[in-house]
């Protein structure tokens, strides 16, 4: 069938390039940069001059500067979604009676990832590490532990790059002490890096996330985690309750004992290609709105399921690639040159205590009590 091939075809297609990028994100001369390499420089000798510089002009301004371009493109997504699911699933799910909690589900869900994404997207970098350590007395109170974490990121400034120095020990393989970062004029926390999208130093760096507009740094890497999961669970639920449905519908009309008739005037038994088709035909937008949220489930849950690998094992998405590139890199001047230098992640403290640290950094006062 048309429609079913094209689909597969598609899915495979979106979710092997996924898993080409994935393989490839962490190798320096992966087969995947040389080829896009290759590629731009062929597109060169074609493309007029004027138009590469409009292109490259328009491609930095997306994902080398602050723009919120994604974010609106997120909510817009999520929009589409839940207007799509509100208008026409949640009304014949209702009249099919569905248990009203399993309709509100993805709208309890949703409200749960709107206040992740706005603690990740709207926090306000410029606070130090000690400051909720300095208002201890009110440490218990959830509307100060709030408060803390939308007003808190990790940025490392000049005030108090001395202390965030004694959070974390320099292994002496991807972080090397006494390194001082040429724009921002600070020594280098170990963990930390240069964000040149935000023009800061951000501790315990993971990534800069164009989808909420801000870096990923010590203080809101559990919210994102927790924004990661919200998400994927959302785009599931919205997904089961539309199969659902359609499972429902199928049910209630009987088809799946029919026959049809092929072009060729011959009798045959319907099979799943059919139902598809005959769901495609009666409920486009529904069907086509399953499918979006099915392969976006997808790549979501591979995703959470690589940021829930580097949360129990206590690394970032920066060292993680730093630490799959490290073999081609050349010696430290510190290391003897026979002497091949080899990563370990010294940062590790068990499964318990690394998921607890993802939600409660570590601070200069906590490593002196060790």
């Amino acid at each position: 069938m048309d429609f079913l091939t094209l689909f597969l075809i598609y899915l495979c297609f979106v979710l092997a390039v996924t898993a080409l990028l994935c393989l490839c994100s962490g190798r320096k001369e992966s087969f995947l940069a040389r080829s896009v390499n290759r590629a731009s420089q062929v597109l060169s000798l074609v493309i007029p001059t004027q138009l590469q510089r409009v292109t490259h002009r328009a491609l930095h301004r997306l994902f080398h500067t602050r723009s919120c371009l994604f974010v609106v493109l997120h909510v817009a997504l999520q929009a589409a979604v839940f207007g799509e699911y509100t208008w026409e699933v949640f009304v014949y799910c209702w009249e099919l009676q569905f248990h009203i909690l399993l309709l509100l589900l993805p709208y309890l869900l949703l409200a749960g990832n709107v206040g992740c994404f706005l603690l990740c997207s709207r926090a306000n970098p410029g606070k130090i590490m000690l400051v909720l350590f300095e208002n201890r007395k009110n440490a218990t109170n959830p509307i100060f532990l709030v408060l803390f974490l939308v007003s808190f990121t990790g940025i490392v400034t000049k005030s108090n790059a001395a202390s965030l120095v004694k959070v974390y020990a320099y292994d002496g393989v991807l972080f090397q002490g006494g390194l001082v970062c040429p724009t921002c004029t600070v020594e280098k926390p170990a963990r930390s890096k240069h964000c040149s999208v935000c023009g800061t130093c951000v501790h315990r760096f993971d990534h800069h996330c164009v989808w909420v507009n801000n870096c990923i740094g010590a203080s809101n890497a559990g919210v994102f985690l927790l924004y990661l999961l919200s998400l994927t669970a959302t785009a599931g639920a919205i997904a089961a309750v539309t199969a659902a449905f359609l499972l429902q519908v199928l049910l209630l009309s009987n088809i799946m004992h029919g026959t049809y008739l092929d072009a060729q005037g011959q009798e045959h038994a319907v099979e799943i290609p059919f139902l598809v088709q005959h769901l495609f035909l009666t409920f486009p937008r529904i069907v086509f709105m399953l499918g979006f949220v099915i392969l976006l489930t997808l790549v979501l849950g591979g995703y959470c399921s690589f940021s829930l690998y580097l949360a129990l094992t206590n690394q970032t998405t920066n060292e993680w690639c730093k630490s799959r590139r490290f073999g081609g890199s050349p010696h430290l001047p510190s290391q003897p040159h026979d002497r091949p230098l080899v990563y370990k992640n010294i940062y590790s403290k068990g499964i318990w205590r690394n998921l607890k640290e993802i939600f409660n950094p570590p601070t200069v006062l906590e490593r002196k009590k060790k």
